[in-house]
């Protein structure tokens, strides 16, 4: 595996937009970035996004009022599928943008800060499919998820053959955080945010999340 930090030496040396190596500034040590897209289907390769969504994090403090947001309009068709999910319609994205327009707005607002997330691959995936071809890099972001703090908090020193689950709403529950209206950006975002806030401080106070004992294998994870 090639060290992070020739990754970012050879990200920097393979930019093309000498304008963004801002991308490269981490900035704060203690602000992160959390942030969510909503997106045509969940191909890579064939769809697009549709919404993003960023909240900045500055210590223990979730800040609202420095977020971004935005509507594109996508490329590809609009899902039936994902339609249900996220209850936009192609009329609704229409008047939207194309990425391309929003997308400089949204580099220039996460600048160089770690970006958080839930299953936060994807996400990153879908971003560098537009960033690439844009600024002639990947993110260089560093990226921190939010289920792997959860799956270490809650099954670090589980037993073998214990059932794991990480889905959104499991981590809602155990962390107390009021459900939104899921599958909206900026709500995804601001829930993300909440949990990562909530686990980085119960692993600053070596707070385990307690859990049932069960006897399944199934592990989401790989781990």
């Amino acid at each position: 595996m090639i060290p992070r930090a020739i990754k970012r030496l050879f990200h920097q040396a393979s930019i093309g937009d000498q304008s963004y190596r801002f991308m490269f500034e981490r900035g704060s040590a203690d602000e992160v970035v959390a942030i969510d897209c909503e997106t045509t289907g969940l191909n890579v390769r064939t769809d697009d996004i549709i919404t993003i969504a960023a909240i900045k994090i500055r210590g223990n403090r979730i800040l609202t009022s420095e977020h971004f947001e935005a509507t594109v309009r996508p490329e590809a068709g609009m899902r039936a599928e994902a339609i249900k999910v996220h209850r936009l319609r192609q009329a609704d994205v229409a008047q939207g943008p194309l990425i391309w327009k929003a997308l400089p707005s949204f580099l220039h607002f996460v600048r160089g800060r770690p970006l958080v997330g839930y299953y936060l691959d994807f996400d990153i995936a879908m971003l560098d499919k537009y960033v690439l071809p844009f600024i002639g890099i990947e993110l260089p972001n560093s990226r921190i998820e939010v289920s792997k703090l959860y799956y270490e908090r809650k099954y670090g020193d589980a037993p073998p053959n214990t059932s794991i689950d990480l889905s959104f709403a499991a981590l809602l529950k155990d962390l107390n955080i009021p459900p939104l209206a899921q599958h909206d950006a900026f709500n995804d975002a601001l829930m993300t945010a909440m949990m990562y806030v909530l686990l980085r401080d119960m692993k600053e106070r070596g707070i385990r999340i307690p859990r049932l004992r069960t006897h399944a294998v199934f592990d989401p994870t790989g781990a």
